[in-house]
């Protein structure tokens, strides 16, 4: 069972929230979750553990304690899910015109390179 931990400290470890979860049963796996650019933990991780029921005495047993003076919130991991009507991802953030958030950065106008296009259809000059 793949469970989702949240409110952790960003100071913890892997092997620290191994050692949180071993008393419950076999790991299998612990992934903390980190910023690509940074490399700083977002707070959340994933444990997996091979057999259901000691995660869900894991579950029950984790959920709300305090582990490095944080309540951590434990509980099934989800499959992600995605809403048909929102965008996965942008190019950036575009305020009117078809062309802006081809290649990030900042147009305020003229071509179509911007993530954040103030200008009209194509993108061009206001004035």
């Amino acid at each position: 069972m793949k469970i989702y931990v949240g409110n952790l400290s960003y100071d913890l470890s892997e092997n620290d929230l191994k050692d949180v979860f071993t008393p419950y049963g076999e790991v299998a796996s612990v992934k903390i979750m980190t910023d690509k650019f940074t490399g700083r933990s977002k707070g959340f991780a994933f444990v997996e553990m091979p057999n259901d029921a000691e995660a869900n005495n894991a579950i029950n047993g984790l959920n709300d304690v305090e582990v490095a003076q944080r309540s951590i919130k434990v509980n099934e991991a989800r499959e992600r899910t995605f809403d048909n009507n929102r965008p996965r991802s942008g190019g950036g953030f575009n305020r009117g015109g078809d062309r802006g958030g081809d290649r990030g950065g900042y147009n305020r106008g003229g071509g179509d390179r911007g993530g954040y296009n103030r200008g009209g259809n194509d993108g061009g000059s206001r004035y």
